[in-house]
């Protein structure tokens, strides 16, 4: 590989170059001699000595002022809204009379529906489109699901609605909202695996992370973008109960 060919390379494409380079051969400090990449937590001159602590190198957010700033802040508005919704729970349960006639009634299911809609077709892209935002969009299309189940059979006691809600809820809305948990769940942990097992293309290139095959990506470094990042490890595949990868497993060791 010649100047030419590493300037004709894209940025990313060298900051992969540079990353393989390092845990091949790169040498630690203070010893150019040393083979392998740099492990701080094996370096002597941290051992006793009161260097930088390896837990604190692993941690951005020991690291950077601003990162441990932003923590700070959300577990802290984040606790402030546990404490304010306790007492809120506490206040509707002492102050909300038990009938109420509600305005407005068709409009607010109406649109909920549309929205529920919306959710919907967003999450047929995604599926036909496999972008990570599936993993979003699974999540709040079951809590919608959900919440749609509730409020159905809630809003139906004490009438004839009542078991036309319960069957919706208990065939329909609930099985589908956990569908939709599942396959969330097992996507999100796919792309960590992905994430964790980066594999190493040949001669060191980073594939075009737009026109990579379904089933043979692995994570992804070139884009931020969730909605244009394809789906990792095997694609729709990993939020089936039994994917391609497993049953061929399966089958080469039977």
């Amino acid at each position: 590989m010649d100047e030419a060919e590493l300037r004709r390379m894209s940025r990313d494409e060298r900051r992969q170059l540079a990353r393989i380079l390092n845990e091949l051969d790169g040498p630690i400090p203070d010893d150019p001699g040393r083979e392998g990449p740099y492990r701080p937590d094996r370096d002597p001159q941290y051992r006793g000595s009161g260097g930088p602590d390896p837990g604190k190198l692993a941690n951005p957010y020991l690291l950077d002022p601003k990162l441990c700033r932003q923590r700070r802040l959300a577990l802290l508005i984040s606790a402030g809204c546990c404490v304010i919704l306790a007492g809120w729970i506490l206040v509707l349960a002492a102050t909300l009379p038990h009938h109420f006639n509600a305005h407005h009634w068709r409009a607010v299911w109406v649109n909920f529906d549309v929205f529920l809609l919306a959710a919907f077709a967003a999450t047929v892209w995604a599926i036909w489109r496999e972008r990570q935002v599936l993993i979003l969009l699974l999540v709040g299309l079951g809590t919608m699901l959900c919440c749609d189940a509730w409020f159905d059979v809630g809003t139906s006691l004490a009438t004839s609605g009542l078991w036309i809600s319960l069957a919706s809820a208990a065939f329909a809305e609930l099985p589908l909202a956990v569908l939709a948990f599942v396959g969330a769940h097992r996507l999100l942990q796919a792309t960590v695996e992905a994430a964790i097992q980066v594999p190493t293309p040949a001669g060191g290139r980073t594939p075009d992370i737009e026109r990579t095959p379904a089933g043979t990506r692995g994570p992804s470094g070139t884009t931020c973008s969730l909605r244009r990042t394809p789906l990792s490890g095997h694609g729709l595949d990993e939020a089936l109960p039994v994917g391609r990868a497993q049953r061929h497993v399966e089958h080469s060791h039977s």
